[in-house]
């Protein structure tokens, strides 16, 4: 047992000793070349080569064999191990085997009896009334906004003139402030339309968001950064307090997510059902 041990060991703790590129390459003469040895398993270069994507580095490569072996050989050392000191009844996996296979199967099934039927539209009508039903279930742990955001010059003869059309949601107001932001600005965005979490804009603001909020005036948040000369600027269009309900807008996704869920379950479920009251028809099932 000891010799045993003693020679995996040997095996494990030279390989990576081999670092030079002759050594390395050595191991990739011949395809059916053994590179690690533990007990009577062998491991060859051809079960190894395609871990190493090509143009990797000598370095890298080395990496990426010896933590394949390494991982290798200590499964075998595991296994062979256990082989040698388990009990033929603690050996015997066949049922856990059979378990597992059973499982297996039907896990397959039901994935392919529910992809073939799983109904995935989903009505903003569903949406909505999901979301009245469950808006506790939707709380806001900080503030969500809608904002528009600027970075310029401080000396920008453009600021005050963006900074005044940033609030209009008339289109060729938006697309005037656009134009002059694209010149001057550099950055500006409204973050798609989306609702975003104010730890997200204060993270553009280089802050955190309790700080960001005691700067808020009239909707508008500005910071002088001293050491570029630059103002960071953002208007909050719209604003949900922390610990009141989300926009059912920034949930969507999430519930319909959800609902498609509950209808998988469903189908599972029904599934199961079915199969037992047919089997019972069919007096494939009987309890006595």
């Amino acid at each position: 047992m000891k010799t045993w041990i003693s020679s995996f060991l040997v095996v494990i703790f030279a390989l990576p000793m081999i670092s030079s590129c002759k050594a390395f390459s050595s191991l990739f003469d011949d395809d059916n070349k053994v590179i690690a040895k533990v007990g009577q398993h062998k491991l060859s270069r051809s079960e190894v080569e395609s871990l190493v994507p090509p143009g990797t580095s000598h370095e890298d490569s080395l990496k990426l064999v010896m933590q394949y072996i390494n991982s290798w050989a200590s499964d075998l050392v595991y296994a062979d191990i256990a082989e040698a000191q388990l009990s033929k009844q603690e050996k015997d996996v066949s049922r856990e085997l059979e378990e597992y296979r059973k499982a297996l199967l039907k896990y397959r099934y039901e994935q392919r009896y529910v992809n073939e039927r799983l109904d995935t539209n989903v009505s903003l009508s569903e949406i909505a009334a999901y979301y009245d039903t469950h808006k506790q279930k939707f709380i806001a742990e900080v503030p969500m906004v809608k904002a528009r955001f600027m970075r310029i010059s401080a000396d920008s003869p453009n600021v005050e003139l963006i900074k005044k059309n940033m609030p209009s949601d008339n289109v060729e107001d938006m697309v005037y402030v656009d134009s002059l932001a694209y010149s001057s600005a550099d950055r500006y965005t409204d973050y798609g339309g989306r609702w975003v979490s104010i730890v997200e804009l204060a993270g553009d603001f280089g802050t955190d968001y309790p700080s960001l909020m005691a700067r808020m005036r009239n909707s508008f948040i500005q910071v002088k950064d001293p050491d570029y000369d630059k103002l960071d600027i953002a208007y909050i269009s719209d604003m949900v307090e922390e610990g009141d309900p989300l926009p059912l807008e920034y949930c969507e996704a999430e519930i319909r997510g959800i609902l498609i869920g509950i209808r998988r379950h469903q189908l599972v479920t029904d599934l199961e059902q079915d199969l037992l009251e047919d089997a019972r028809e069919k007096g494939k099932f009987v309890i006595y």
